[in-house]
C-alpha cells in the first residue's frame, strides 16, 4: 500500500488558539505552514508525497479564506482519497473569545472598520466556518484552557502519535457557571459534603490540603471514586477500540471551588495509576 503522509489541518474561530496549537505541532516535529491558501492545499500534499523528508505536516487555515470555504467539503473529499489527514477545529465560548481579543487588542480578521461590533464579527465568522467545522475530525473547546495548557495538550497528543493510546482530560467546574462544552461524560458530585459551609475552609480551594482532607474523608467520596474508577476501567478500552484517543470528563459541583477540584485531583491520581495512561487536569473556575 502507498505510504501516505500524516497531515494535520488546524482551523477554527479566531481567538480559540490556532496559532498556539500550530506552534505546538511545529515543536513536536511537524513542518508547519500558517494561513495556507486553500487552492495550494493539493499542491502541498503532492509535494510532501514526493519528498518524504518533510515528514509530518501541520497546516493552518482561517476565515480569511472565506470565498473558498464553500468548496471545502469537495476539497477535503478529494484530499482524503490520496492522503491521511486530520482536521482539528478549535472553538471557545463567545464571551471567552471576546475577552481574549480585548486583552490582545488584535483586530479580528473580518473587521472592515473600527465601529463594527465584535459580536457581529463572531456571528459572521461562525457562519462562514460552519462547512469547515462539519468536516472536522476533532472539535476542541478551548474555553477553559490557558495557552500553556493547550500547547501541552497538543504536544502530548501528537508527539509520536502512531504509538499513542487513550488519554483522559478531567475538567473541574461549577454548575452555576455552565457546563463545559464538548465533554464526553459529566459527573455531578453536588451530593458530597460541601466545604463552603465550613468557615475555616471557605476561602481555600480544592487544591489546598485541608479542603482535600475534608472532602476525601467522606465515605460517600470514597465510594464515588471507587465506582468511577471501575466504570472508566471498563469504558476506556472500548473507546480505544472505536478509535477514540481522547476522553474529556467534566466533574462538577456548585461553584467549582472546593469539591470538584479536590475530587478531580484524587481521581486523576487513581486513574493514572490504575489505567497507566496520561490524565490531564483542568480546573476551570480556579
Amino acid at each position: 500500500m502507498e505510504n501516505r503522509p500524516g497531515i494535520i489541518i488546524i482551523t477554527g474561530l479566531s481567538g480559540a488558539g490556532k496559532t498556539v496549537a500550530l506552534r505546538a505541532l511545529e515543536d513536536s516535529g511537524f513542518y508547519a505552514i500558517d494561513n495556507l491558501p486553500l487552492p495550494l492545499l493539493g499542491d502541498v500534499i503532492a509535494f510532501s508525497k514526493k519528498n518524504p523528508a518533510l515528514g509530518k505536516i501541520a497546516l493552518g487555515i482561517d476565515v480569511r479564506e472565506k470565498e473558498l470555504l464553500r468548496e471545502i467539503q469537495r476539497v477535503v473529499e478529494d484530499i482524503r482519497s490520496s492522503a491521511q489527514i486530520e482536521i482539528i477545529f478549535l472553538e471557545a465560548e463567545r464571551g471567552v473569545l471576546m475577552r481574549r481579543y480585548k486583552e490582545t487588542r488584535r483586530p479580528h480578521p473580518l473587521v472592515e472598520n473600527t465601529n463594527q461590533p465584535m459580536e457581529e464579527l463572531f456571528e459572521r465568522e461562525t457562519e462562514l466556518l460552519k462547512p469547515l467545522r462539519e468536516v472536522a475530525d476533532r472539535i476542541m473547546d478551548t474555553s477553559s484552557l490557558t495557552p500553556h495548557q493547550l500547547r501541552n495538550m497538543m504536544m502530548e497528543s501528537y508527539s509520536g502519535r502512531e504509538g499513542s493510546g487513550s488519554e483522559i482530560t478531567l475538567i473541574s467546574f461549577g454548575y452555576k457557571f455552565g457546563i463545559p462544552q464538548n465533554v464526553d461524560l459529566l459527573l455531578d458530585i453536588r451530593f458530597l459534603p460541601n466545604p463552603h459551609f465550613m468557615p475555616e475552609l471557605r476561602a481555600l480551594t480544592g487544591l489546598d490540603l485541608p479542603v482535600q482532607e475534608y472532602v476525601l474523608k467522606s465515605s460517600l467520596t470514597e465510594e464515588f471514586l471507587r465506582r468511577a474508577e471501575d466504570f472508566l476501567e471498563f469504558l476506556v478500552p472500548r473507546y480505544r477500540k472505536e478509535g477514540r484517543s481522547n476522553i474529556i470528563i467534566g466533574i462538577g459541583c456548585t461553584g467549582g471551588q472546593h469539591r470538584s477540584p479536590a475530587v478531580t485531583e484524587a481521581l486523576s491520581a487513581r486513574l493514572s495509576k490504575r489505567l497507566g495512561i496520561p490524565v490531564r487536569r483542568v480546573h476551570r473556575e480556579l
